[in-house]
């Protein structure tokens, strides 16, 4: 079982800069894939960001460029680092693990955290 514990989120203006994290309880955190998914009301929740297990990357085209997906297995921590915020990126912004590689679609995902909101004002 893994528990993950996001933190981070907040009220910024468009063009700020937020850092959101996510904590992993459990042994085997480096084996798991890491993601970021997002939710914005009345839409689909849709993956931003990825890390594998072998540390490599997947950004959604929405994201990339200026968001920095990171962990550090040593403190069972994955990073969003998310510059430039856009109006578009308010969402709720839930972390996930999949064994090995968090793929796209949401229904494949192991374990899911409660979440945290972005809102950005523009």
């Amino acid at each position: 079982q893994v528990q993950l514990v996001e933190s981070g989120g907040g009220l910024v203006q468009a063009g700020d800069s937020l850092r959101l994290s996510c904590v992993a309880s459990g042994r085997t955190f480096s084996r798991y894939g890491m993601g970021w998914f997002r939710q914005a009301p009345g839409k689909e929740r849709e993956l931003v960001a990825a890390i594998s297990s072998a540390a490599g990357t997947y950004y959604s085209d929405s994201v990339k460029g200026r968001f920095t997906i990171s962990r550090d297995n040593a403190k069972n921590t994955v990073y969003l680092q998310m510059n430039s915020l856009k109006s578009e990126d308010t969402a709720v912004y839930y972390c996930a693990a999949e064994w090995g590689l968090v793929a796209p679609n949401p229904t494949a995902v192991d374990y899911w955290g409660k979440g945290t909101l972005v809102t950005v004002s523009s």
